[in-house]
């Protein structure tokens, strides 16, 4: 078993670093709120560290799980004294690609190695141990972490060099944007048109336009209910870093640019907390 540490007790975090310990490797755990620390501690065998550098000291693996690039670069700010030769550190942060390369060199300076691996599967997948996992940087690291990430991750996959992973997570969230953004105007033309919701998922679900999306939330979006996964203000997070990578490497993303400001419209409406599926609200507000 790995000694570990696991700094961000997050939303998705809180659960990842229990999925560890349950594996049976050794955990010392830091969170910026120590309260989370503290339940942590209640739910899970592991140690409480207070700050990131003494969590890290004599891990093998290093895991963060954050917010964005501002957050990351605090925490491996302080957390860098304790890089040593052969430690790995895996980013699980929805963090942009230029930061993932600037943390893979500095860890290369102390002998350490850097894997950037954002996470997609949302609350549900970190609490059932499901999660996949997009990872970018060298295949030796990738295949040490692998058995380790296992703990938490369903399907883990090196795309590339250092950035690859969170270039690749950008793909993911451009699709979903797409993909939720039609089943809302799906939905809302079924409702106009006087159609059954029920009976017009049941007879298009088996066809071409069938999605994770369609199965899980179509329901909870015709109810109007969006407590039910990834909020609007980390959606919108992710499409800022996206459509940032766009304007460097000259993708056309009118689609991603739309439905961003779509989702500034949510926000607008009181719905930064909001699950990502809340973008029908703006279509149905004024009926």
């Amino acid at each position: 078993m790995a000694r570990t540490a696991f700094l961000g007790l997050g939303v998705m975090g809180f659960h990842m670093a229990g999925h560890l310990a349950r594996a049976g490797h050794q955990v010392s755990v830091w969170n910026r709120t120590a309260a989370k620390t503290t339940a942590w501690k209640k739910a899970h065998k592991g140690e409480v560290a207070k700050d990131p550098a003494t969590a890290a000291f004599g891990a093998e693996f290093v895991f963060l799980c954050l917010g964005d690039d501002p957050d990351v670069r605090i925490v491996f700010d302080a957390l860098e004294p304790s890089l040593g030769a052969g430690m790995i550190v895996v980013d699980h942060t929805t963090a942009s690609a230029g930061l993932a390369r600037e943390l893979y060199e500095r860890c290369k300076a102390k002998g350490a190695h850097f894997i950037d691996a954002p996470i997609s599967g949302g609350e549900a997948g970190a609490v059932n141990g499901k999660l996949t996992i997009m990872c970018g940087g060298e295949q030796s690291a990738f295949d040490a972490a692998e058995p380790v990430m296992a703990a938490f991750g369903k399907k883990m996959t090196l795309i590339g060099d250092s950035g690859a992973g969170q270039l690749a997570k950008s793909v993911n969230q451009i699709c979903i944007a797409g993909i939720v953004q039609g089943l809302a105007e799906g939905l809302h033309f079924a409702e106009k048109a006087g159609l059954d919701a029920a009976k017009v998922i049941e007879a298009i679900s088996g066809g071409a336009a069938q999605s994770w999306q369609m199965e899980n939330r179509w329901e909870t979006m015709v109810a109007g209910q969006f407590e039910h996964g990834f909020a609007v203000d980390w959606m919108r997070k992710d499409l800022r870093i996206t459509l940032e990578a766009a304007r460097e490497n000259g993708a056309s993303l009118p689609m991603t640019a739309t439905v961003d400001q779509y989702y500034a419209d949510v926000q607008a409406m009181g719905g930064a907390r909001w699950d990502t599926s809340s973008l029908i609200a703006r279509l149905t507000r004024d009926t």
